[in-house]
């Protein structure tokens, strides 16, 4: 079968039943993605004879004689297309890995089709970027600098990789080719609880192309967390490879390692099973209740498991005064119980990994994954290896969220490369994202507020129970940090905590931008607002009276210590200008008819820059004979920006343009140490190590210049030429050889003590009280963020928070049946926001400057994502007088609310 792809003759045959995408791919046409494989996210997109088309549903058998254009034939790094020049010049993307199919549709645009751009685009899903910055790009907006040879700190900058993003030409975990790979595939478990009383593999193991069937009876007997911190002792060891009991739908029975994907599914299908099927429980209330059955009994205290005869994974009980002295003494009392749903991260790169031995004999792991380091510590504590005998990386990850900070795949892959001595990769499908990978811990919040008639609080009590599903995994630490900043921010001398994290038959929660206090902050914030409407007072004053300063203590079930402080403080600056704009306006004319009702509502967030207990980063930085600089850092690149600050703080403390400083990363070889990239921490962790680093370098550079030319040192100025001692420039050459060893300096850090960020978000909405419908009218963020490292970086940054937060405060929900399946399994039947759903939010960052983050910056990924579903929900409930308790606001929500 012969067609073109991009002027080149390809003559390939197609599989019975193949799909365009993976032929492409299987020519080695990496810039063509998979993201669900159903035609419902576009990320696969490419141009047929001219038209787009999504090749995951284009079958592979029709494109005989066809003319194929991939986002590479359009143009190449070196000569872009004018479109991916646009993408470039306006920042149009994060994570990059709907931008090649987002490129590919746009470029078959007429100009009358920017004018219809939620009909055009409704195919091309982004997670990351809120869509503003994609809209800039289609109509020639830059938002950009070009890069000259002055500090380029603070200025809006390309991103260093985004010629090659445009172009597909960036590798992600699965662009590249590993000759020999086998292939995983993986049988689940049909029941929500169950014991394996019987497995026979022998009909799969006879299978021509199977190399290996891996079951509980080939797990090393170790237990381990899937979740992944710095210190591995916070999360209970309650996880096993493979486990003969079975804990919810979905969990690996066994793994087929085979030449192809299919024949490994084949293989799965041929295992024969017999099962004990167990009691089961899901309502998370039911879970902890006497008489409910038990997920983990009998496992002891090295597990570092609550209490397993009650099914607690985690609990924390506390707080100051007296709540009910504070109720009595109160004007107004607020009650009410909040509930929050699962929401899966939908990061458009499904988790996935490569392994092999290389020529050292060595395990190396090529993985989608947010923390490398802990990854490779925790293979070596299940297989009983040696640190330097595994070696684990990442290309460029396609997003992560939170959802990247687990190890889910890598064990399997490990497993099956040790077993068969061959490359092994495993790619979960949009399916395993949704049903069996970890997903936003779903909790039910009870609010108790009470304030005087002056609005002065006098009490405020929270009870927070978190469903942690079938393994404990993140549950503990994402229970106690949403019962932490979301409370600490408000000044009251009672305040309670009651919280615990329980075990339930259904898939796991984890790790989700936030960490849990999206949703404590959704039932606190909700609950004072409440408390405004029966004092009478203005929402933004009742929290000018309430909330910290600095000097106040911060206090949730107990006084944090002494690592978190007021670096710098802007929360009364945001307040003022979120109000200041909703009192302004904008440009969005309200809906006319007497079925709408217009609200408007606010909410804030207090979060710290990076996660309690150390997070450390080993960084180095060495110059080059040619004048360029190679930086060496550990965090991983999906979207987050770190490689763009880490290149500007460089440049500018060595005196160069940022195009000079290469950056290599997120490798277990590269450098000493570095606990990950979440909790916001590539920015104040990563970039504090490599500024140490560069100005540890700078220092020598500078001395040695001054010894070449005997001025002195406070004389010498870096260039990007070399260092210049008055009118004498000494070459990069010359300072390596009067050096006489390479010029390369360290730096670390290890994350305390830690700062304080803060966000407000106003909304005006308008809804239909006839259907239901919240329709957004006006979006306002303000954030103190401090100084901004890369202002374009830090705007695109909030707005993306702000719309994953309104899909998970209107439209996304992963729904269970009352067998414990999960039925939202693909991605048409959950909500993300598409373009049309997004507002055009007004991002505005406050004058702050912080005295711990590197440059006088802070945090900025996690934090703009928690204020919004209040905010949301507030301005509903001041539009239709019914007050929202439960997430998604859904159309069908709010019409039942109004008792339709």
């Amino acid at each position: 079968m012969k067609f073109t792809v991009n002027g080149r003759e390809i003559d390939t045959p197609a599989r019975p039943g193949q799909c365009l995408r993976t032929l492409l791919r299987e020519n080695t046409h990496f810039e063509v993605k998979k993201g669900c494989d159903a035609g419902d996210c576009g990320a696969c997109s490419v141009l047929v004879d001219g038209e787009a088309v999504h090749s995951c549903i284009y079958p592979a058998q029709r494109i005989e004689g066809h003319e194929v254009t991939t986002v590479s034939g359009l143009g190449t790094p070196e000569d872009l297309h004018p479109l991916q020049r646009r993408f470039v010049d306006a920042a149009g993307f994060q994570c990059g890995f709907c931008t090649a199919g987002m490129i590919v549709t746009a470029s078959a645009f007429t100009d009358d089709d920017l004018d219809d751009l939620p009909n055009r685009l409704k195919g091309n899903l982004c997670r990351c970027t809120g869509y503003r910055s994609i809209d800039d790009s289609l109509r020639g907006v830059t938002n950009v600098e070009c890069a000259g040879s002055e500090p380029s700190l603070g200025r809006s900058q390309a991103a260093p990789a985004g010629p090659r993003v445009v172009t597909g030409t960036e590798p992600y975990t699965f662009d590249t080719v590993v000759e020999g790979t086998l292939h995983i595939a993986v049988l689940g478990s049909p029941h929500a609880h169950a014991r394996i009383t019987a497995i026979d593999t022998s009909a799969a193991e006879a299978l021509p192309g199977v190399h290996a069937v891996l079951c509980y009876r080939d797990a090393p007997d170790v237990a381990y967390s899937t979740a992944r911190h710095e210190n591995r002792e916070e999360d209970p060891d309650d996880t096993l490879l493979f486990d003969r009991v079975l804990r919810f739908h979905g969990q690996r029975v066994a793994a087929v390692v085979a030449e192809s994907p299919a024949i490994a599914q084949e293989g799965c299908r041929l295992i024969e099973v017999e099962y004990e099927v167990l009691p089961f429980v899901l309502d998370p209330e039911e879970a902890r209740s006497p008489g409910a059955p038990l997920l983990h009994a009998g496992k002891g205290s090295e597990s570092r498991i609550g209490d397993p005869s009650r099914n607690i994974i985690g609990e924390v009980h506390g707080g100051v005064g007296d709540i009910d002295a504070g109720i009595a003494a109160a004007a107004a009392v607020v009650r009410g119980r909040w509930q929050t749903q699962r929401v899966q991260h939908t990061h458009l790169e499904t988790h996935g990994a490569i392994g092999w031995i290389d020529d050292d004999g060595r395990l190396v792991i090529r993985s989608s994954t947010q923390v490398p380091f802990l990854v490779r510590d925790e293979l070596c504590h299940v297989f009983g290896l040696e640190r330097d005998r595994v070696r684990v990386f990442t290309a460029r990850l396609g997003g992560g969220f939170g959802g990247k900070q687990e190890m889910l795949v890598e064990d399997v892959v490990a497993a099956a490369v040790l077993r068969t001595g061959r490359p092994v990769q495993w790619e979960f499908t949009r399916s395993d994202q949704l049903t069996v990978a970890p997903c936003r811990h779903p909790m039910r919040v009870d609010v108790t507020v009470a304030a005087d008639a002056d609005g002065i609080l006098t009490a405020l009590a929270i009870d927070v129970l978190n469903d942690g599903g079938a393994y404990g995994n993140h549950s503990a630490s994402v229970m106690f940090h949403g019962c932490g900043e979301s409370i600490e921010v408000y000044r009251c001398p009672n305040k309670r905590v009651d919280a615990q994290s329980v075990y339930t038959n259904n898939r796991p929660s984890g790790a989700f931008r936030g960490y849990g206090l999206g949703q404590v902050i959704f039932a606190v914030e909700s609950a004072m607002d409440e408390l405004a409407l029966e004092l009478g007072i203005d929402p933004f004053e009742l929290r000018r009276r309430n909330v910290v300063v600095p000097g106040d203590d911060l206090i949730g079930a107990h006084p944090e210590g002494a690592d978190l402080v007021f670096g710098s403080y802007g929360l009364d600056q945001c307040l003022d200008v979120v109000q200041e704009a909703l009192s302004r306006g904008n440009d969005v004319v309200a809906p006319v008819g007497e079925q709408w009702r217009i609200g408007e509502g606010m909410a804030l967030s207090m979060i710290a820059s990076n996660p309690p207990g150390g997070h450390y980063a080993d960084t180095s930085i060495e110059l080059q004979p040619d004048g360029t600089y190679l930086a060496r850092v550990g965090t991983a690149e999906f979207g987050n920006g770190t490689t763009t600050v880490h290149t500007q703080i460089a440049a500018t403390e060595l005196g160069t343009s940022p195009d000079r400083i290469q950056v290599r990363q997120s490798d277990t070889d590269v450098t000493t140490h570095d606990t990950g990239a979440y909790g916001s921490s590539g920015t104040v962790v990563a970039a504090k190590a490599l500024l140490a680093a560069a100005r540890e370098l700078h220092g020598r550079i500078r001395k040695l210049a001054a010894e070449l030319t005997g001025t002195d040192a406070d004389a010498v100025v870096l260039e990007p030429d070399g260092a210049r001692a008055g009118d004498v420039l000494v070459t990069p050459a010359e300072l390596l050889e009067a050096a006489g060893e390479p010029l390369r300096a360290e730096g670390n850090h290890g994350g305390l003590p830690r700062s304080l960020s803060f966000n407000v978000h106003g909304f005006r909405v308008a809804v239909d009280v006839r259907t239901g419908e919240v329709r957004i009218l006006q979006s306002v963020q303000a954030a103190d963020a401090a100084f901004h490292l890369a202002a374009a970086l830090f705007g695109v940054d909030d707005r993306a928070g702000v719309a994953q937060a309104i899909g998970t405060a209107l439209y996304e929900e992963l729904i269970t049946d009352d067998l414990g399946r999960v039925t939202t399994n693909v991605l048409r039947n959950y909500h993300i926001p598409q373009y049309a759903d997004v507002p055009r939010t007004e991002v505005h960052f406050v004058d702050t400057f912080d005295t711990i983050g590197p440059m006088g910056a802070k945090s900025m990924s996690e934090a703009p994502y928690n204020p919004v579903a209040p905010a949301l929900a507030n301005a509903v409930r001041r539009a239709i007088g019914v007050r929202p308790y439960e997430l998604p606001i859904s159309r069908d929500r709010v019409w039942r609310a109004l008792g339709r």
